[in-house]
């Protein structure tokens, strides 16, 4: 709207300033016109009841007196040539007929001649002043050319200037005040358009894929922002069912994973229980003399490996079942020192900036954290090496309680950062991979965050924090 009106001015403001120039050429030149005809009927009187012949060379006699009662009357200047171009009579009072006085020029002389009504104007610019001069012959009652008239003009565009610059004035004022009405305008109308536009912008921004998205509820005046509202909505019922679809694939597919590990775990144990019941039975004789002791070794391996099928039916158990809050007011410092007192490893240092950080949290799930990164971190640590040193550290962070696990171990290969949480992937040789994953779940559940830093061959630090829940 804005533009369009400015664009209208300008492309009107430019019209109206050629039709008024065009207007005042239009003016000057009929108004020459206008005054050549009656100065020519004038002078067509004079000659026709002069006494003088009608000469060339008496044009100068014939008009002695009378030239000065046209210009007065006709209110203009006059000049009287004869046929060579040179002055014979003027109007203006100064001047006086002699060799200095200009003749027409013979080009103009020519045009004269040579144009069908015998005439010609002469246009000449002096300091940005436009002046007409026109040439016409002055002839006898038989059409016998006598002398060239010569009448001076002027152009005077005061009147036409004065009137463009006032319709200008008039013309900025109207503009102006429909260029306010324009931008109030523009301003209230966008704002009503693009409310709802705006709504539907902040809708898709916060569309998620991960978490319940809500529908625009808002009907707009124009068809097309509902098309637009109705299709978000489509949208949003559509990419619940995805969600909803893929969260549940992403189970199936976890649990089709953790299926097959765990069969392959539980395969494990079963060869060498296998090989040694067949085993014993070969070899059993009962008058054996280290009977006793046979039967002693055959059932520790049998318990061994039971243990240890046991051990991986705990870890799927504990992965599979999300962590229970039972939240009971605590000091985070005394139940992190602890947990660290199982270990009876020299390496592990603890220190916290203050003796007690409270927080409401479960006692048992947050011993299981300390207990599985400590042991991570002790495990990490290569058993030829001399120095080493598991670092625990607790401090109060706004209201987040951090605790940091740092080691000197091997740390955690580049190809291996991002696979670090995943359930049964692991880097030592015996185990479920299992660990990392659970505490993982169990952190998050509480709506904290586990990260870590590592350099490989220098070690990793781990990094987790818990929201101190206020009671």
């Amino acid at each position: 709207m804005i533009v369009v009106i400015i664009v209208a001015s300008v492309l009107l403001a430019s019209i109206s300033i050629i039709q008024f120039k065009s207007e005042a050429k239009e003016y000057h030149q009929e108004r020459l016109e206008r005054k050549e005809n009656a100065v020519r009927e004038h002078i067509n009187y004079i000659l026709s009841t002069t006494t003088y012949p009608l000469t060339t060379e008496n044009l100068d006699l014939i008009f002695k007196d009378k030239i000065h009662e046209l210009a007065h009357i006709h209110n203009i200047e006059i000049n009287i040539y004869d046929l060579d171009g040179n002055l014979l009579k003027s109007s203006k009072e100064t001047f006086s007929v002699d060799k200095v006085a200009p003749p027409i020029p013979k080009y103009i002389l020519k045009l004269v001649r040579s144009s069908i009504e015998k005439r010609y104007v002469d246009i000449t610019t002096i300091n940005g002043i436009k002046n007409r001069s026109s040439f016409t012959q002055i002839k006898d009652d038989k059409f016998k050319p006598l002398g060239v008239l010569n009448i001076p003009y002027q152009e005077d565009d005061g009147f036409y200037d004065k009137e463009l610059h006032g319709f200008l004035i008039r013309l900025s004022q109207v503009y102006s005040f429909m260029l306010i009405v324009a931008f109030a305008l523009a301003y209230f109308l966008s704002s009503y358009i693009t409310k709802s536009l705006k709504t539907i912008s902040d809708k898709l921004n916060e569309t998620r894929l991960n978490k319940k998205n809500e529908k625009i509820l808002i009907t707009a005046n124009s068809k097309e922002i509902n098309l637009l509202i109705a299709g978000y909505n489509q949208m949003v019922d559509e990419l619940e069912k995805s969600a909803i679809k893929l969260a549940q694939s992403e189970r199936e597919e976890a649990w089709r994973e953790m299926a097959k590990q765990v069969a392959h775990e539980i395969k494990n144990p079963l060869t060498p229980m296998r090989l040694t019941v067949q085993s014993f039975q070969r070899r059993f004789n009962p008058d054996d003399p280290n009977i006793l002791q046979k039967m002693k070794d055959y059932s520790e391996t049998l318990i061994q490996q039971i243990d240890t099928m046991n051990s991986v039916a705990s870890a799927f158990s504990n992965f599979a079942s999300m962590p229970a809050q039972q939240n009971e007011t605590l000091n985070v410092v005394e139940v992190v020192e602890l947990a660290l007192d199982i270990f009876t490893e020299n390496q592990i240092v603890f220190e916290s900036e203050a003796p007690e950080i409270i927080s409401k949290i479960d006692r048992t799930q947050l011993i299981r954290i300390i207990t599985n990164l400590v042991k991570n971190a002790i495990q990490s640590i290569p058993e030829q090496q001399e120095d080493k040193r598991v670092a625990v550290s607790v401090k109060k962070e706004d209201n987040n309680v951090l605790i940091v696990v740092e080691d000197n171990g091997i740390g955690i290969k580049t190809e291996d950062i991002y696979r670090i949480f995943e359930p049964k992937f692991t880097t030592k040789s015996s185990g479920m991979g299992l660990g990392l994953g659970i505490i993982k779940n169990i952190i998050e559940n509480y709506k904290g965050s586990i990260d870590f830093e590592t350099e490989y061959g220098k070690g990793t630090r781990f990094t987790v924090s818990l929201p101190i829940i206020n009671s």
